[in-house]
């Protein structure tokens, strides 16, 4: 069965153990320092040093037994020259000094710990979306619930509307079932009775009988979990980035001490070199350029769940990213409606909605959504049926409608619709009433607007290999591959395939792999870093991921990739320049000429210049151009007008196919009239306007006025063609067509069909995709 249990929130009790945990060391041991500079200044100066070198003992005790775990497990870090000024300030005797280190090593911890909190690395939403129980049919006709694990091979079950299939089975009545989540392909998908179906399937239909072929633990998602959980246990603990500093700075620290006692038999001074290198610009700008990396992040709607995670997507090289939702919409849209010769567009597809409305999956809701938005008034459907794997019947106004598929002969204009829609990769669905077909209603899974120009500025942010990897058909996947400027594609992809793919671009550079359905969850986790759409509401693959998409735009992914690079960028750069002012500060303290105390100050003022830096880690790093509000309202109304112009395009398409046809029919020169009228009244006035108000604002988000020398090109070969057109029907007059003016119509039309759609696809790419 399909139901989910709700994921309860995280307590306040938690979280404010959680806080405790991060900050209440950092504090404690600030009023310990305060406290003792108090005592210090009141002339009770062994009491300051007792509190000072209490200060210093807490801090030690938990930084050793971290020195010595890490050392166990044969990981060896900067901190071990935090311990090492510690304890031999306390040696010596300099207790402020190693109060002083205490609060600039327990303020890196801290930060550090802020930024790892938010690690969730556990598939809770991937399990809690896995059926637990499931409906069985009794020997008597009755039906049971039972659970999962008592459902066996040959058992006889049933699935309920928005179910999740539990078990791989043998379908017992015709199904239209949604297996993007399995699959990754982007349609439902209808099924005939004896039909095998895959457990994690959604019944995106009426309810229907199923016969087990497995029980649940040999089932397709119970593998699915399993490759999950196998691929996140395999995933090694990342590496800070002040770590691999460690190999040649705490092996110089330590000779560097060690030598100075030496020649001078002072201990003191082996002391005051290693309270100088106490890694703080490590140990402090690494996270506070990893936190403010995050928060920026945040803020454009990716939540990247730690520090290392952030750290290895800014040296990425290889991005994997799954098409279905992620490079395409993951919703069908009505692409197109084709009607019978002297229909009604309009009509069709309210009828198609009217009928819809009752109906739970997802094409009704694409049909019922695209009705609303051109403003149809629907009529309330009555004797509302569905038949499993067929469709809906209701009646509209008196009148009987049917919309899904279609079993009788089609006639020539609905055999062309549907050749269109196979060679476009587009499903149809048909709308028909007692004497046949009315129309079709083409759908597709769009790509997205901003996909390739994020393809583009994820090539400039520096990853140099992009693949897509999805479960759809080939033919499909191919056009969405070019569309995008992918390097390299893999189809019909199951997810263990996935999860081989990913693993084996990982061995060869740093990878991200980007899905949002629950057969992208393995990946996601096998991969360096994960990145889920969770905007769509795949909870399983975000919850396995490193990082979520929480608003659906593939471009913030673009963000995220410049802001990891210039945040780690930040971080190196404080971190180098951090040590070696205390390098300096280091010789400084071998030859005796900086104390403990104060090389402790001096460390501290050298902390400040590198947390200074770090903070720039806040605001720059982003290639994005600065769009005006003014200027995104403009974007935001000429966009709302592009699926006007693209209803004019369907028509115009209809006519150019009638004239190639049916050249001879009386309906060729009403409907040309038609198609003429709705390109001056509609499509020209757009192209007009934002050739007037829209191209001159974009000239300084996008550098000059030439940016859109292009597309203004194209603006004065759509008029010229819909002015040849014009022209046509001038010679035409009142009667039919002649023959020799045909071939050059023919030409106009459909070379203004093409101009069109190739110029709102660029528009939407280049310019619509700035909006905010």
């Amino acid at each position: 069965m399909g139901t989910q249990p709700e994921c309860l929130p995280e307590r306040p009790v938690r979280r404010r153990w959680a806080r405790g945990r991060e900050w209440g060391p950092l504090t404690a041991l600030t009023v310990l320092v305060l406290a003792g500079a108090g005592l210090w200044l009141a002339g009770r100066r062994t009491a300051a040093d007792a509190v000072w070198a209490v200060g210093t003992l807490a801090a030690l005790v938990p930084a050793a037994w971290s020195v010595l775990r890490r050392l166990w497990r044969r990981q060896f870090g900067v901190d071990v020259i935090a311990v090492l000024a510690l304890a031999g300030a306390l040696a010596v005797g300099e207790y402020l000094a190693g109060a002083v280190v205490a609060v600039m090593a327990s303020t890196g911890r801290s930060l550090e710990a802020y930024a790892q909190r938010r690690a969730t690395r556990d598939l809770r939403a991937l399990l809690e979306r896995a059926p637990r129980s499931a409906r069985r049919r009794r020997a008597d006709g009755g039906i049971e619930t039972v659970p999962l694990d008592r459902v066996a091979a040959g058992e006889r079950l049933l699935v309920g509307p928005g179910d999740v299939v539990p078990v791989d089975g043998t379908l017992e009545a015709a199904a239209t079932l949604d297996e993007s989540a399995v699959t990754g392909e982007s349609r439902l998908v209808q099924r005939a009775a004896g039909e095998p179906v895959a457990s994690g399937v959604v019944n995106a239909g009426a309810g229907f009988g199923l016969r087990a072929a497995r029980n649940a633990a040999e089932s397709t998602y119970a593998g699915i979990v399993r490759l999950a959980e196998e691929a996140t246990a395999r995933k090694a603990p990342m590496v800070r980035l002040a770590d691999r500093y460690a190999a040649a700075f705490v092996p110089f620290t330590l000779a560097l001490a060690g030598l100075a006692w030496a020649l001078s038999g002072q201990f003191v001074r082996a002391v005051a070199v290693l309270v100088v290198a106490t890694p703080c610009p490590l140990l402090l700008a690494t996270p506070i350029a990893v936190v403010s990396g995050l928060s920026r992040v945040a803020r454009r709607g990716v939540l990247v769940r730690d520090g290392g995670s952030l750290e290895l997507l800014g040296r990425a090289r290889t991005l994997l990213v799954d098409k279905t939702g992620t490079l395409t919409a993951g919703r069908p849209r009505a692409a197109e409606t084709v009607v019978a010769p002297g229909g009604d567009r309009d009509e069709v597809l309210r009828l198609a909605a009217s009928v819809e409305q009752l109906s739970p999956h997802v094409l009704a809701a694409a049909l019922v959504g695209q009705a609303r938005e051109r403003g149809l008034a629907l009529g309330e459907p009555t004797d509302v049926t569905e038949e499993p794997g067929r469709g809906v019947t209701g009646r509209v106004g008196g009148r009987l409608v049917r919309v899904g598929q279609f079993a009788g002969e089609l006639p020539e204009w609905a055999e062309r619709a549907r050749d269109r829609a196979e060679l476009a990769g587009r499903s149809v669905v048909w709308v028909a009433d007692e004497r046949g077909p009315l129309g079709a209603i083409l759908l597709e899974d769009p790509v997205r607007p901003d996909a390739r120009r994020t393809v583009r500025r994820l090539r400039e942010a520096g990853l140099t290999r992009l693949v897509m990897v999805t479960g759809d058909r080939p033919a499909t996947a191919e056009q969405v591959a070019r569309a995008v400027g992918v390097d390299d594609l893999l189809a019909r992809c199951a997810p263990a395939e996935k999860v081989a793919r990913v693993r084996d671009e990982s061995r060869r550079a740093v990878t991200v792999m980007v899905g949002d359905g629950v057969n992208d969850a393995p990946a996601l986790a096998e991969a360096h870093v994960g990145v889920a759409m969770g905007a769509t509401g795949a909870t399983a693959s975000a919850d396995v991921a490193d990082a979520v998409l929480t608003v659906d735009r593939l471009d913030r992914l673009a963000d995220a990739v410049e802001i990891a690079r210039y945040a780690r960028r930040i971080a190196a750069q404080s971190a180098v320049a951090g040590m070696g002012l205390a390098v300096v500060a280091m010789g400084f303290a071998a030859v005796g000429k900086l104390p403990p105390v104060a090389g402790a100050f001096l460390q501290e003022g050298i902390d400040v210049v590198v947390i200074v830096n770090a903070l720039r880690a806040l605001r720059g790093g982003l290639r994005r151009r600065q769009v005006p509000p003014a200027t995104r309202e403009l974007l935001e109304r000429y966009a709302g007008e592009h699926g006007g112009v693209r209803d004019v395009l369907a028509g115009l398409r209809d006519t150019a196919d009638l004239i190639a046809t049916r050249r001879d029919s009386p309906d060729c020169l009403p409907a040309l009239h038609e198609t003429h009228r709705r390109l001056a009244e509609r499509v020209l006035p757009h192209e007009a306007a934002e050739e007037r108000h829209l191209y001159p604002a974009l000239a300084g988000p996008l550098g000059s006025a030439d940016a859109t020398s292009t597309m203004s090109r194209g603006h004065v070969e759509i008029r010229r063609l819909v002015d040849r057109i014009g022209a046509h029907l001038a010679q035409a007059g009142s009667g039919p067509l002649r023959p020799d003016q045909v071939p050059d119509l023919l030409a106009a039309l459909y070379g203004l069909d093409a101009v069109l759609r190739l110029h709102l696809a660029q528009e939407e790419e280049d310019y619509y995709s700035l909006r905010e």
